[in-house]
């Protein structure tokens, strides 16, 4: 049993709230809303605060086994590698915000990142694939407390939907389609694990092909 968390792991961490502080090992981390922190395996000393009690810091923390250390980082949603994709004729017209990845901060084995969609736009991840070799979660925030998300996932030929509200996660193994469709537009962090580490390799399940 590992004498601490980070004694073997690695760890994403997204504020999606108010300004907040992460202090690592005696270093603080200020942490705007969308800004992400990673700390490295052997990380010993965590804390979490926020700045002010009405406005409180909303940490999402994902993590992940890491064979090899690496510098702890930050990133801002500003300097996030930003690509705007879809089209608002098929309502998912919206921006991905990569920070954890081979071209941004350094990791183990976890990718990262979140993605905004504009609005009138509901569709989020299409068209729908798979990743094979990683797993990948979906975190869904500012999603409205009267909508939801209808969250896709399965084998392609044998889809199934999970009702998912604010601040809820799936999560998706290799195999397994994810994808959704919302009753308002929403933001998602996505978060990678495993060998396959590069971001674009994708195995495609194209919608005509979906049951």
């Amino acid at each position: 049993r590992a004498e601490y968390f980070l004694e073997r792991r690695e760890i994403g961490i997204t504020n999606v709230g108010g300004k907040g502080v992460v202090i690592a090992d005696g270093n603080k981390f200020p942490l705007n809303q969308f800004d992400c922190l990673y700390l490295g395996k052997g990380t010993k000393d965590v804390q979490f605060s926020t700045d002010n009690a009405n406005s409180p810091a909303i940490f999402y923390l994902l993590s992940a086994p890491a064979h090899q250390s690496y510098p702890a980082a930050t990133c801002t949603k500003e300097n996030a590698s930003p690509v705007s994709l879809g089209e608002t004729s098929s309502s998912n017209k919206r921006t991905v915000y990569k920070y954890i990845h081979a071209d941004g901060i350094s990791s183990c084995q976890l990718v990262m990142g979140l993605t905004v969609l504009e609005e009138g736009s509901v569709w989020n991840s299409v068209p729908p694939h798979t990743h094979t070799r990683r797993m990948e979660v979906y975190f869904y925030f500012d999603l409205p407390p009267q909508q939801r998300v209808f969250h896709f996932m399965g084998q392609p030929q044998q889809t199934r939907h999970l009702v998912v509200a604010n601040h809820e996660a799936v999560i998706s193994p290799p195999w397994s389609t994810h994808f959704g469709c919302g009753t308002s537009n929403y933001g998602f962090i996505w978060g990678m694990a495993g060998e396959n580490y590069t971001y674009t390799d994708m195995d495609p399940a194209p919608i005509a092909q979906l049951l």
